[in-house]
């Protein structure tokens, strides 16, 4: 019984890790970050990428490109993403960033800021 409640405690600090880091300041907190007017007009051909979507930071490994396109591992998901979804100012972020919505249950990018893959 002590090994399985250890293990389960295990198991939620582990999903905990997991969770994206959001971009969207949908509480204020970040409102005196010297990033947040930088990300509140970010834009992709697509539109804001703030403005209709949760934003969550990716690790190198849930993002890559070949031949020019990137494509982005999302809830268990590699989805392409769109060219005209790709933002193309310098990412002062530094860290690789993607904003989407979920349409018939699969993710759809709105906006993807490649990061430096290091």
């Amino acid at each position: 019984m002590v090994v399985w409640i250890r293990s389960l405690g295990v198991f939620a600090a582990m999903l905990l890790a997991l969770q994206p880091a959001h971009a969207r300041d949908r509480d204020g907190k970040y409102a005196n970050s010297p990033l947040h007017e930088w990300f509140e007009q970010l834009a992709s051909k697509k539109g804001r990428c703030c403005s209709d979507a949760d934003g969550r930071a990716l690790s190198d490994i849930d993002w890559d490109s070949q031949d020019g396109h990137y494509r982005a591992h999302i809830d268990g998901e590699w989805v392409d993403v769109p060219e005209d979804a790709v933002v193309t100012e310098p990412n002062r972020a530094g860290r690789t960033m993607v904003w989407c919505f979920w349409l018939d249950g699969h993710p759809q990018v709105i906006c993807f800021m490649p990061g430096s893959m290091t």
